[in-house]
């Protein structure tokens, strides 16, 4: 069973930038595919970006492409979002989350069995 816990949200200004962490414990963070999801006021969960056991292949959703990296390391059980060129609508809970199909990337959040509390991430303009 792996515990999924995220930090370094919080209030930023348009244009700036923030990262994301996500610390895991309780199992094999190495063997684990990673991804990050958002969730506003009254949207579904949406797919930000994902990342397999490696770190050596990832994959963004729209919203995310260009602006944001996901990383991780490996050493440290942690993996990280950085987001660039933030807009008011990136505003959202951010929820890290595992799967233990570490050389596939899922964009569906049904594929992920493990799940962080989410960390909120307001952006104003």
């Amino acid at each position: 069973q792996v515990q999924l816990v995220e930090s370094g949200g919080g209030l930023v200004q348009a244009g700036g930038s923030m990262r994301l962490s996500c610390a895991a414990s309780g199992g094999t963070f190495s063997s684990y595919s990673m991804g990050w999801f958002r969730q506003g006021p009254w949207k579904e969960r949406e797919f930000v970006a994902a990342i397999n056991w490696r770190g050596s292949i990832t994959e963004y959703g729209d919203s995310a492409n260009g602006r944001f990296t996901i990383s991780r390391d490996n050493t440290k059980n942690t993996v990280y979002l950085l987001m660039n060129s933030l807009k008011p609508e990136d505003s959202a809970v951010y929820y890290c989350a595992a799967h233990g199909q570490g050389h596939v990337l899922y964009t569906e959040a049904d594929r992920y069995a493990f799940w962080g509390q989410g960390t909120q991430v307001t952006v104003s303009v």
